[in-house]
């Protein structure tokens, strides 16, 4: 080989290594919907960036497009598997409806990453029923079951509660029963009348040893002193992926590979039956062992056995789903199981149990 074509031929791969070593900014998501707030009563809202890349990542800037709108970021370089977050507090000035964006400028490259922020302002909240349907003693939030993004192993999902004091004194929220993996934040951490606010919750993966579905409940203390109840509770959940961000290109290659003859149950008329049963074949059309990490159900009258949870290559297995006459009072929407696994491509897995 020449020096010419040496000299090319290193240029080229120099060039695609740069392009593979780069960060990669995903936000928990890219709009948040505050329903409607208070005029002249600051509401902070937070966007949660994981770099999924492998170069740390930088936010150079958070660019508002009005002056009731300031952004503070995360001023470090967020490491691979690392996160950020961009911060943003609006102080509607005016009545109405509104809509608000954020530029984030990043060293990905020179396109902003746009996150908005939507609802409506009123001078006073005359039903809070409708923004804040959950009532817990003297105060209310909008949901009293949460649910955190998605998130790989190592990842630190933001989830926020917002709450309004109907009481005539102030209320400091305090969080009761926090398991050692969820942290709460109260904004402000105090709530005179008839202020609004948010608590913000966060799930530290990191203190969760095996992947699959976290549920959990925390309580919301109604005064000093109080005691946990169906009344004050508030129910969490997760689901959490394996991390394959540190793969490399041969490891992807080799990796396993999970088909199913179906990824649907449709269950017909029970009639004088109590129970129905189907079978779903699961393949490995990989090049490695593919292990089912963990297996959930939606509906305590769904039932499901596996005889394996490793395949080899090439291998397959019928997986059973039992289903319970006692479904049809399901109200909640449709059924269906969850399954983690150690594909890279489909680590979260699906399977929707459909009434005819």
């Amino acid at each position: 080989m020449t020096k010419k074509y040496y000299l090319l031929l290193m240029l080229l791969l120099s060039g695609i290594r740069t392009i593979m070593a780069q960060p990669v900014a995903i936000f928990d998501r890219l709009e948040t919907d505050l329903g409607t707030i208070l005029w002249k009563m600051p509401v902070t809202v937070t966007f949660q960036v994981t770099n999924r890349g492998n170069e740390p990542l930088v936010i150079t800037y958070a660019d508002t497009d009005c002056g009731c709108t300031v952004a503070e970021w995360t001023q470090e370089p967020i490491a691979p598997k690392g996160t950020g977050k961009i911060s943003a507090t609006f102080d509607a000035g005016l009545l109405g409806k509104f809509q608000k964006s954020i530029g984030v400028y990043t060293n990905m490259n020179d396109t902003p990453i746009y996150l908005t922020l939507k609802g409506c302002v009123a001078s006073r909240l005359e039903n809070y029923e409708q923004t804040h349907p959950f009532q817990i003693g003297t105060v209310r939030i909008d949901c009293n079951d949460v649910a955190f993004p998605d998130a790989q192993q190592g990842e630190k999902p933001v989830a926020e509660i917002q709450i309004i004091n109907t009481g005539e004194s102030e209320y400091a929220p305090i969080m009761m029963h926090l398991p050692s993996y969820i942290e709460a934040k109260a904004i402000p951490d105090t709530l005179q009348r008839k202020q609004a606010g948010v608590l913000r919750l966060t799930l530290n993966t990191e203190k969760i040893p095996t992947p699959g579905l976290m549920t959990t409940s925390i309580y919301l203390a109604r005064f000093p002193g109080d005691k946990v109840s169906k009344e004050n509770e508030i129910r969490l959940s997760g689901i959490i992926i394996p991390d394959f961000s540190k793969m490399t290109t041969y490891q992807k290659a080799m990796a396993p590979a999970l088909t199913l003859s179906s990824q649907t149950v449709r269950i017909v008329p029970f009639g004088n039956k109590k129970k129905q049963s189907f079978n779903i074949l699961l393949t490995n059309n990989g090049k490695s062992t593919l292990k089912i990490e963990a297996l959930h159900v939606s509906d305590t009258n769904l039932g499901v056995s596996l005889r394996k949870n490793k395949l080899g290559p090439g291998e397959s297995c019928k997986m059973k789903v039992t289903i319970n006459k006692e479904i049809a009072n399901n109200k909640e929407g449709k059924a269906h199981l969850m399954m983690i696994t150690n594909d890279p491509k489909n680590p979260k897995v699906i399977i929707e149990v459909v009434k005819e």
